[in-house]
């Protein structure tokens, strides 16, 4: 299997978190900070303040990080997920204010055999 097939555009996968999770209370501060920061330790990057997105290098990976995370979910507030391949997200254009900015390049990842 040469290289070019196993990691191209319609097999690499970006898994996105969308959250909105209350903060009224101490304890749902705690829990929503606590979502976020396990989030980040599993190799999410925070996209926009309630995105999180991380860069797989294939679907089962992706169904890997998606179950942590499903895992770490808050008791309360709306957590949505969303698995798109790199040529969809490759599609996506930023905008900061009305100029449009670079795409985030994807990490570098180790692969063991």
């Amino acid at each position: 299997m040469s290289t070019t097939n196993r990691f191209n555009a319609y097999k690499i996968m970006w898994v996105l978190v969308f959250f909105d999770l209350p903060t009224e209370t101490k304890k749902e501060r705690k829990a929503a900070q606590l979502f976020r920061k396990q989030l980040l330790k599993d190799g999410f990057t925070m996209f926009q303040f309630s995105i999180y997105l991380r860069h797989c290098p294939s679907r089962e990976n992706a169904a890997v990080h998606k179950k942590r995370a499903k895992s770490n979910l808050p008791e309360y507030g709306k957590v949505s997920m969303l698995e798109i391949t790199d040529k969809q997200f490759g599609n996506m254009e930023l905008f900061y204010g009305k100029k449009e900015v670079d795409k985030p390049s994807p990490v570098q990842q180790l692969e063991l055999f």
